[in-house]
Order: C-alpha cells, then sequence, then structure tokens
C-alpha cells in the first residue's frame, strides 16, 4: 500500500485566478518535498470567474491530474446576465439595498434550490468516478477543499462508502461568512445548510481553517480535531522594480461595496486640501475589481483626478505593484461575521517590504498578524483621527525617503513551512 499519497479534490486550480486558487496550488507544490504523492482532482469544464494562464505554469508535469465533467447552472444563467452570473459565480454578493429581479431571483435560486451551492450537481459523479480510483490506486487519504463547499459532500459519500481518512479544509466558514445572510434562505433550507455542515463537520476525521476565530467558531459545532494551517506567502522571482515616484496607496484585489472606508476618503480629501505636498505627490492605485459603490464614494471625495484604476492583473503582475507601490492598503468589511477573514493577499503583502495600512473590525485576527510581524499598522472603522495621522507620518518619511518596515517573524508564513505543517498532520493519520 502507498500511504503517502493523498487525493486532494478541489474546485478551483489553474487557469483560474483570484484568492481561492493559490492555497492548494502551493500545498501541492511543496508536498513531494516532505515525502507525500498529491493527486488532484478537479472540474474538467470549469466555469471560472476570473483567469490566470501564467499559473498554470506552477503546476509540475509530474504532478498527477484527474478531470470530470461538471454540469454547472451558472452556464444556463448566463443568458439573462452574464455579467451578474459572473459576480455570483464569484461569489461577489453585495449588501446594496437595490437589487434587479433578476439579482434578487438568482440569489434566491443560489440559496435555496442549490444546497449547499450550484456545484453540487458534480457530488455524485464525482463519488462514483473517485470510488473506483480510490480503491484501485490503494488511496488512503482524501482531502476535500471548499468553498464551494459541495466538495465536502464528495468527501462525505467517500467517507461513508469508503471509510478513507478525510480531512475537510475550509478555506472560508460556510453559514457564518457573511454574505451567507444575503442568500434570501427559507427556513427549510437554512436548516439544510446548517445540518449539512454538522454532518460534513462531524464524520470528517480532521479539520482544517485558517484563522483561529473560525476554530473557535466550529469548536461549537464539532469535538473532532481543528487545525489552523493559515495562507501565506511563496518565494516568487519577481523581477525588482524601482519604488513608484509618487506616493501610491494600493489597493490590490477585490474592493467590493462593503468594503469601502469612508474614514480613509476622508482622510485622504483632508491631507489634500491641507498639505500642498500630499496633493502634489498622492496618487491611489486600484488593482482588480472595484465596485460601483466605492468609485461613487471616492468621487463624492473628489479624489477620481489621483485614482489610477488599473484593473484585474494577473498574479505575477500584481506582486510587482506590491513590491512598488509605497503603501498597501488592506480593508476588510466592519462586521463580527469578517472577524476570522484573513486576507490572502495578507501575506504577500507582508514580505513585499511595503507598509500595510489595514481598516477592519475590533478583535480581527489579521490585526494580530499584522502587529505580530510588525508589518504595519490596523485601524477600526471609528478610528478616522489616527488612520490620518499615519497616513501624513508615511507620507513625511517618503519626503525623507525613509519609508520602509522591519517585518519580524515572517518564515512561520512561508507556503513551505505551511506545507510542512499539513504533511505532520498527513503522517499522524
Amino acid at each position: 500500500m502507498s500511504s503517502n499519497k493523498v487525493l486532494i479534490i478541489t474546485y478551483y486550480w489553474p487557469p483560474a485566478g483570484g484568492p481561492g486558487v493559490q492555497r492548494w496550488l502551493k500545498f501541492v507544490k511543496y508536498l513531494p518535498d516532505f515525502g507525500i504523492e498529491p493527486i488532484v482532482y478537479i472540474p474538467e469544464n470549469p466555469s471560472y470567474p476570473l483567469l490566470d494562464e501564467k499559473l498554470l505554469s506552477e503546476v509540475k508535469n509530474s504532478t498527477v491530474i484527474l478531470k470530470n465533467k461538471i454540469f454547472e447552472p451558472y452556464a444556463l444563467a448566463s443568458f439573462l446576465s452574464k455579467n451578474k452570473t459572473k459576480k455570483l459565480g464569484a461569489g461577489i454578493i453585495t449588501q446594496k439595498k437595490k437589487q434587479s429581479f433578476i439579482e434578487k431571483t438568482m440569489l434566491w435560486i443560489r440559496g435555496n434550490v442549490f444546497i449547499p451551492d450550484a456545484r453540487v450537481f458534480w457530488v455524485k459523479p464525482s463519488v462514483k468516478y473517485l470510488k473506483k480510483y480510490i480503491q484501485e490506486n490503494h488511496i488512503e487519504t482524501i482531502i476535500t477543499t471548499g468553498p464551494p463547499h459541495s466538495l465536502h459532500l464528495i468527501g462525505l459519500d467517500l467517507k461513508k462508502q469508503l471509510n478513507v481518512n478525510w480531512i475537510a479544509d475550509f478555506r472560508d466558514p460556510w453559514t457564518t461568512i457573511g454574505y451567507h445572510k444575503e442568500l434570501k434562505l427559507s427556513k427549510w433550507a437554512s436548516a439544510k445548510h446548517k445540518s449539512l455542515e454538522k454532518e460534513v463537520m462531524n464524520t470528517c476525521d480532521t479539520i482544517l481553517v485558517t484563522s483561529p476565530t473560525t476554530k473557535t467558531e466550529f469548536e461549537s459545532i464539532t469535538k473532532q480535531p481543528i487545525e489552523v494551517i493559515t495562507n501565506g506567502y511563496d518565494v516568487e522571482k519577481i523581477e525588482k522594480k524601482p519604488l513608484d515616484e509618487n506616493f501610491t496607496l494600493a489597493h490590490i484585489g477585490s474592493f467590493l461595496s462593503e468594503r469601502n472606508p469612508q474614514i480613509l476618503w476622508a482622510s485622504l480629501a483632508e491631507l489634500i486640501q491641507e498639505n500642498e505636498d500630499f496633493a502634489n505627490y498622492f496618487k491611489l492605485k486600484l488593482i482588480g475589481a472595484v465596485s460601483k459603490e466605492v468609485l461613487q464614494s471616492i468621487s463624492d471625495f473628489r479624489l477620481e483626478t489621483f485614482v489610477q484604476n488599473l484593473g484585474y492583473v494577473s498574479h505575477e503582475e500584481a506582486l510587482v505593484h506590491q513590491r512598488s507601490s509605497q503603501v498597501l492598503l488592506l480593508i476588510e468589511i466592519d462586521s463580527k461575521d469578517t472577524k476570522c477573514i484573513i486576507p490572502g493577499k495578507l501575506f504577500e503583502y507582508m514580505v513585499s517590504e511595503r507598509p500595510i495600512v489595514a481598516i477592519g473590525p475590533k478583535n480581527s485576527d489579521f490585526e494580530s498578524i499584522i502587529k505580530q510581524t510588525n508589518t504595519g499598522v490596523f485601524y477600526q472603522y471609528h478610528e478616522k483621527n489616527e488612520l490620518k495621522n499615519q497616513i501624513l507620518t508615511y507620507f513625511n518619511q517618503y519626503l525623507d525617503k525613509n519609508l520602509k518596515v522591519h517585518a519580524v517573524g515572517l518564515q512561520q508564513f512561508s507556503r513551505k513551512s505551511l506545507t510542512e505543517k499539513l504533511a505532520n498532520i498527513l503522517s499522524k493519520k
């Protein structure tokens, strides 16, 4: 028997872009260094909202990739509204008050018909295909990663039928994630989501989560062992570019409606009014999808002439911007539901050698990481004066050519170190 093989069941895989693909792409990259052979199972014809072809180069030719066709209702819905379907597929569910009839209908269907999500039709064919493969290849351990959380139902069925060792990896929570409330769930659908979540957590052998807060949340649902393995950074070979000449504040990633920090826009508008040098040197770089509401707020504060809106770029290009911008912005929704969210880009920010300005809810998990590693500053949404003063401090350091960060203890968050932690968990089984 080959106990060093592990089957990883994931929806997101290159050429998918965005943060969802990074975690298991990197684990698969480094697991062989610890004597474990990863076998990756993915959909043959997925509907990815973002593409990044360059990530394909990170998959070793020797990696065994299994593919099986998937039926996705989003493909049928796209004739109604391609843009709205794409956003829903990406998980971009906003809490704006005015929603069109199509948006309301799609959200209702998403929450009440496709439980736990629209990839649920991949469960049965996957179980049938993988059951045979697992038996023929003597696989002892499987890992499912969600979202989409329907992939955990594949693990659930395989566990029941074959009694394999099953690790369920939650990159995000299931029923407590912020947008879950926006799905217009009926009482029956809400109970069904919770019932499936509980069954998954109590049937799997080990649960992986990405933050301490999520671990605490899940401990109220299950007694199964829960391990925290955060996301991390990889050692990337990026061409060294000079720092931006302007005093650039860069936000990299999706800038959703709920992450609309009025205290930041107000602080920047005041600094522009009060400080002529600041007005001359300041630029706001937006890299990634930006919601209309955020752009409207920027316009309301008369900041649009200072904006460089670059749209979605490849992961490689995003890394270049992280290292050449003067200051990096990290914004999380102001809600107790998002305290557990540690944005994947935080770890890449931390090794960019640029100071981070973060805004989020009280007692956020990522606040403690920023403070622990000395990589930047964190403010709650009511701390406007403190935020404004800090931006001015960074600006004065920029003028003095002395804007630097002195990070400590980053190695624990390297993808290789995190994979070693995963390998240790796997070796105990």
